[in-house]
């Protein structure tokens, strides 16, 4: 039987906290994690292939099969392959294998099959499905379903999960498998309904379960493994999304590039390890994100560098109050205390060695009437 029909490409094999997906074993929910970072102007471009996909599919659902529309659905289904190619996760599909399965099913043996296979009665088409004939009808109308409401699909993905997941997001969340299960009880309280503004309707998923002995990617041995076929590339995706909240795993938005990123464990990680946008270097989001928290932590009042210079500023000021020091000279103590504390911030080995012993007061004077005998 045809790998569309059998589900290939739309199954997923889960199995502790991974899942496997066209060869590839990752943390469950990373599929469904990706989906979020697809644009709304992305989704936009798929709107007139699959508006062409649909025009072929009404005319199937009459019983009719307008073969003069083969060029422009072929058109459409090069376009929809093309926005695969470079978005993830379409992008994880064996595109070689799935670009030419689509040539071949969107062919005029393909649409003429489908035709033939439409004029038969509900029972002669039953009895076909039971023996394999018209298989070629069967991909092409199963195939222009998935991808005839691919677009309108994806935007509904992103508006019913996108509020849910920056809720997940926002600061304090409990991380937990038990926190997240207590905010999708929040979010989706409602009895699902097709209805405008119930999102809980994304909590059914179109799925059909099988249990299978099968070898993970790495592994050696087999392990019994929960496959689960779908019937569209969105339903299986908020299934993924929903599977990996079941063990702990949640989207986390990224402050730095805005895109989202799945977090495995409760531990805050703030930022994706995806290339910085913007920097030259070519660093990741996370090696900037670390060194804008070291700044903000070296600048921060009760950090030792700040601490010892605020110290040493009291000391000065006292000093001056007293009499024990006069203007001029505790202005000079000032300005060397100043720029040795920001050195430390930007040198840790200054900072590690020299930085407090300069920064006495008995040191600081002694510089300070060097400088001024200059």
């Amino acid at each position: 039987m045809d790998k569309i029909i059998n589900h290939a490409v739309l199954s997923l094999d889960f199995w502790q906290d991974t899942v496997t997906y066209e060869g590839c074993a990752m943390p469950t929910g990373t599929i469904g994690c990706e989906v979020l970072n697809i644009s709304a102007e992305a989704i936009e471009t798929l709107t007139p292939p699959c508006d062409t996909m649909n025009r072929l599919l009404q005319g199937m659902n009459t019983g009719t099969v307008d073969l003069t529309l083969l060029p422009q659905v072929q058109g459409a289904a090069s376009g929809i392959l093309s926005f695969m190619d470079v978005t993830r996760p379409f992008s994880r599909l064996s595109n070689s294998d799935f670009g030419k399965k689509l040539a071949d099913v969107f062919s005029a043996a393909y649409l003429e099959d489908a035709r033939d296979y439409l004029q038969l009665s509900q029972q002669e088409q039953l009895l076909c499905t039971l023996t394999g004939q018209h298989s070629r009808a069967a991909q092409l109308i199963r195939m222009t379903q998935v991808l005839g409401h691919l677009s309108y699909s994806l935007r509904q993905y992103k508006d019913a999960l996108l509020p849910f997941a920056r809720q997940l997001n926002e600061p304090g969340h409990d991380r937990t498998a038990e926190g997240y299960a207590a905010l999708f009880g929040q979010f989706f309280q409602e009895e699902p309904t097709l209805s405008d503004g119930n999102p809980s309707w994304m909590t059914l998923t179109n799925a059909s379960v099988q249990y299978v002995s099968a070898i993970r990617p790495g592994a050696a041995e087999p392990q019994l493994v929960k496959r689960m076929h779908y019937v569209s590339f969105v339903g299986m995706f908020r299934s993924d999304l929903f599977e990996g909240l079941c063990v702990g795993h949640a989207p986390r938005q990224c402050p730095i590039c805005g895109r989202w990123f799945l977090t495995t464990d409760a531990r805050r990680t703030k930022y994706c390890g995806g290339l910085a946008p913007g920097d030259k270097r070519r660093r990741t989001c996370r090696q900037i994100g670390n060194l804008r928290g070291r700044a903000q932590r070296e600048l921060a009042a009760d950090h030792p560098i700040k601490a010892v210079y605020n110290r040493r500023m009291n000391t000065i000021l006292q000093s001056t109050r007293r009499g024990k020091l006069d203007a001029e000279l505790a202005k000079v103590m000032k300005k060397l205390a100043k720029d040795k504390m920001l050195r430390a911030i930007s040198d840790h080995s200054y900072a590690s060695t020299r930085y407090e012993q300069e920064m006495t007061q008995e040191a600081l004077l002694a510089e300070a009437k060097r400088r001024m005998a200059l």
